[in-house]
């Protein structure tokens, strides 16, 4: 399963899948999710302030019994009750039960303030005082990381986004920003074509390379991601799953396979806006007919 790590830009070295808390909770039940998912051979744990379950994170990471260096940790500034970034990355290691993070994120461009220089400087001192190994973004867009970079010290290592191939022509930009800027790109919920949208076009070829490489479907969409050069987060509560995940990493796709998949997410996603503009269409359409009927 060679989901071999990347070097960041910082120096230090990232796994390329990542075991994400998002939307797991609190209590027992993530704390034995990402017990699991480091049982099964994940290394990497991507949690958040926003996700309200560091602390079940952290307990399954110290009961692995791996020593520090061998679990990569990602957690996110969310901005959560109004803290700032110096208060939230101490309660995150609190949280946590540890003394420092591999990776920490601003979690979107909007809580970045009072701009995203002033809060990057925030994110800088705390790779200076040795808490944080390495710094990054989420959702940032490429306007957001050009105004970043112009007065950076540190730029960001990491910038995590939604990417899945219904969205991945929307996403082309920031990918070939980041890529320019030597930053690597996250990808969150790669799997929604499957889990959201199944019926749409992005089906067809995943399901003939499916069959054809006799692999799951899933695989196929971890596959193209790590081919487009993006680090996998994703989930689950399924340990079959989750090993399917792991070994993924040994699907690697043709160039014209992977462009399959690309035509079929953008007709997905033309089809998508199509649907939006109709339905915008009939409710304008409706507002006229009910301003007219109320005229006469």
């Amino acid at each position: 399963m060679p989901w071999s790590p990347v070097k960041l830009n910082s120096g230090h070295e990232m796994p390329t899948i990542a075991f994400g808390t998002w939307k797991l909770g609190n209590g027992d039940g993530p704390i034995n999710q990402v017990d699991q998912a480091i049982s099964v051979g994940f290394s990497h744990v991507d949690t958040a302030q926003a996700y309200r379950n560091e602390p079940e994170a952290g307990k399954a990471i110290r009961d692995s019994g791996l020593k520090r260096s061998e679990i990569f940790i990602t957690t996110k500034y969310s901005g959560l009750n109004g803290l700032d970034i110096k208060t939230s990355i101490k309660n995150s290691l609190e949280n946590l039960g540890v003394s420092y993070v591999d990776l920490y994120l601003i979690h979107h461009p909007r809580l970045a303030v009072p701009d995203i220089p002033s809060a990057w400087k925030e994110m800088e001192k705390l790779v200076e005082q040795g808490v944080v190994k390495s710094i990054g973004v989420s959702n940032f867009g490429v306007n957001d990381l050009a105004v970043l970079l112009a007065s950076s010290k540190i730029p960001p290592a990491v910038n995590q986004i939604l990417l899945h191939p219904y969205v991945y022509a929307t996403q082309a930009p920031i990918i070939e920003y980041a890529k320019k800027h030597k930053i690597i790109i996250e990808a969150y919920s790669a799997l929604i074509p499957l889990t959201q949208r199944p019926g749409g076009p992005v089906d067809v070829p995943v399901k003939e390379l499916s069959k054809k490489l006799n692999v799951a479907p899933e695989q196929v969409l971890l596959a193209w991601v790590k081919a487009k050069g993006a680090v996998a987060v994703t989930t689950s509560s399924k340990k079959d799953r989750l090993e399917r995940y792991l070994d993924a990493g040994d699907i690697f796709l043709a160039d014209e396979e992977i462009i399959a998949i690309d035509a079929a997410g953008a007709a997905g996603s033309m089809n998508a806006a199509r649907k939006l503009q109709a339905g915008i269409l009939i409710f304008a359409v409706c507002v006229a007919l009910t301003i007219v009927g109320l005229r006469k």
